[in-house]
């Protein structure tokens, strides 16, 4: 059966387990309290014309973008949706992008799509 816990913090491990209030991650061995996590303010990311994004939102590419360690190139005005918006400072968008898959994303290279 598949964990309805969020994945943990600090390593992004899908194997987390409830011990009484705390959330455990047997991968790395943090330990946290989910209610003092959902208490901490949301992080804010922008997108390249200022507007603020966040999770489940649709973008579009502004720019061509080459996929590191690889040939490939995502073109401008692909589509992607965001999964999950992390505290980094260089991509910080863990996106679903159409024809290439999951990848994370810088912000400044897109734009909040329209409906």
């Amino acid at each position: 059966m598949m964990s309805t816990h969020p994945p943990c913090p600090q390593c992004d491990s899908l194997y987390v387990y409830h011990d009484q209030n705390q959330l455990l991650c047997p991968e790395c061995g943090y330990e946290w309290n989910p209610e003092e996590l959902l208490a901490q303010e949301s992080i804010i990311v922008s997108d390249a014309n200022g507007t603020a994004l966040a999770e489940g939102d649709k973008v579009t590419v502004v720019k061509d973008l080459k996929v590191k360690g690889s040939s490939m190139v995502i073109k401008v005005g692909t589509k992607a949706w965001i999964r999950r918006i992390l505290d980094k400072k260089d991509h910080e968008l863990d996106c679903k992008v159409d024809g290439v898959g999951e990848m994370m994303v810088t912000a400044r290279f897109v734009k909040k799509a329209c409906g």
